[in-house]
């Protein structure tokens, strides 16, 4: 990095907030993906103007810039692929305010998910999704990706409580977005253009956030299920029939057998486990929709419905779904989550499809998954030393996509694109969506020096 370069950026933000340390470019060389390049030098900015500064420079001078949080994405979003600068926003991590008479807090992007709950629950209110990172995510990166989690069946996603932005633009300039009132039908949506984005148009310096009273009552069950297409049949079955599981997960057969050796668990060992949860602001609510899925669950073949008696019960059943990442990870030295999702009508023949590439490709694809908003996360589990099996995951990763796109699913639920899906788009959107995309990118990113080689942009720039 010119030396020039590196100068402007101290006196912008301060000489203790630039390091080109090699310890430093590499741990923000990688995020939670198999992705890694390392940047010349990471920049920790605190304010807007700071933010505004070095993209205004970036631009001028052509040099690359990757916006990062805590790093916890898994396709590649934070990875600096084209080398240049990580603009780490982590220490932005001011909760700014709590409304609850507007229903809306306002955050700067390096808030953690789970702090900002912290702060609501004592007050009864809450930031629903419930991404299994929010422990350290942050909300800018939840909004850059839009990431879900484990509630979004009832709750939505967090496009679905994004009011307003503050957004600073390639070349500096300063961009509010949106509103904290509870509709708007004002103009163009600006503010959902950047849900998702993941970073390529701009870089998100504060976010207004919907809110929303916290239930009072819940009530946890488990089932199990001997054939996977009847757990798949039952999630199928429960959402056309108007219940609303607040959760609705699911655990097959290869995950069940990584949790049950590597904890003390003692999972049923069965074909597919089924977890749920329904909440309310009073027991008969809560009781109301979960006697209604019991009775679908029974009526679609689950061998055993198990009720959570008490809350350390609850959590019991919850810790087998909370546990299944990191015993997938011990299974073989290369494991990798698809994030696909399908409408809910088409669960049951993902979960088959799943079945008959596994057997096909002589491989373990252990899947967990949101099922109630048919996201499920199929595991590509292999050892990366041999070459043919490198080969058939490659060839099994792609018919996965080709077989979801087919039964009118998307590449992602709530992961995002990346570089891992990267090339991918072209399965899901047609010429004239990806020319649209990449004709937004240019115009907001002419010179393509914001988080540059992600989502397949780069059509437009030569």
């Amino acid at each position: 990095m010119n030396s020039r370069i590196i100068e402007f950026l101290k006196a912008t933000v301060g000489a203790a907030q630039v390091t080109n340390e090699l310890i430093d470019l590499i741990s923000h060389s990688t995020d939670a993906s198999g992705f890694r390049h390392r940047p010349e030098v990471v920049v920790y900015a605190t304010t807007t103007e700071q933010v505004s500064a070095i993209l205004k420079m970036v631009h001028e001078e052509r040099i690359p810039l990757t916006p990062r949080g805590a790093g916890t994405n898994v396709s590649g979003e934070a990875v600096p692929i084209k080398g240049g600068i990580v603009l780490d926003l982590s220490r932005m991590d001011q909760i700014l305010e709590i409304s609850l008479e507007d229903r809306v807090v306002v955050v700067q992007p390096g808030v953690i998910y789970a702090d900002l709950n912290h702060q609501l629950a004592p007050l009864g209110f809450a930031f629903p999704p419930d991404p299994s990172s929010g422990k350290v995510a942050t909300l800018g990166g939840n909004v850059a990706t839009n990431a879900g989690g484990v509630r979004a069946s009832k709750y939505g996603v967090t496009k679905d409580y994004v009011r307003g932005l503050q957004v600073v633009l390639p070349g500096g300039q300063v961009m509010r977005t949106g509103t904290r009132t509870m509709k708007s039908s004002s103009g163009f949506n600006l503010t959902q253009l950047f849900v998702g984005s993941e970073g390529t148009l701009g870089v998100i310096t504060e976010i207004t956030l919907k809110i929303a009273p916290k239930p009072t009552e819940t009530y946890t069950a488990m089932a199990t299920f001997q054939r996977l297409v009847d757990a798949g049949r039952a999630v199928s079955q429960i959402m056309r029939s108007g219940a609303v599981p607040s959760v609705l997960e699911i655990v097959e057969k290869n995950c069940i057998k990584a949790i049950n050796q590597n904890t003390d668990l003692n999972l049923p060992e069965v074909e597919a486990v089924l977890l749920t949860e329904t909440d309310g602001f009073v027991k008969e609510e809560a009781l109301f929709q979960m006697n209604k899925i019991i009775e679908t669950l029974r009526a679609n073949g689950a061998l055993e419905v198990r009720w959570a008696e008490t809350a350390a019960e609850a959590e019991a059943l919850w810790s087998a779904r909370k546990s299944s990442y990191p015993v997938i990870s011990r299974l073989n030295n290369t494991t990798f989550g698809e994030d696909i999702t399908v409408p809910l009508s088409k669960v049951p023949d993902m979960l088959k499809a799943l079945e008959e590439l596994g057997a096909k490709y002589d491989l373990i694809l252990p899947t967990v998954g949101h099922l109630g908003d048919g996201n499920m996360h199929p595991h590509f589990s292999y050892d990366r030393t041999n070459p043919d099996e490198v080969q058939r995951v490659k060839k099994a990763e792609k018919e996965l996509y080709h077989k979801t796109i087919e039964l009118g699913g998307t590449l992602s639920g709530e992961h995002g694109i990346g570089l891992a899906k990267a090339p991918f788009m072209s399965l899901e959107h047609d010429p004239v969506a990806m020319e649209t995309m990449r004709a937004l990118k240019k115009m907001f990113d002419p010179h393509n020096v914001l988080n540059p080689g992600k989502m397949n942009l780069e059509a437009c720039h030569g």
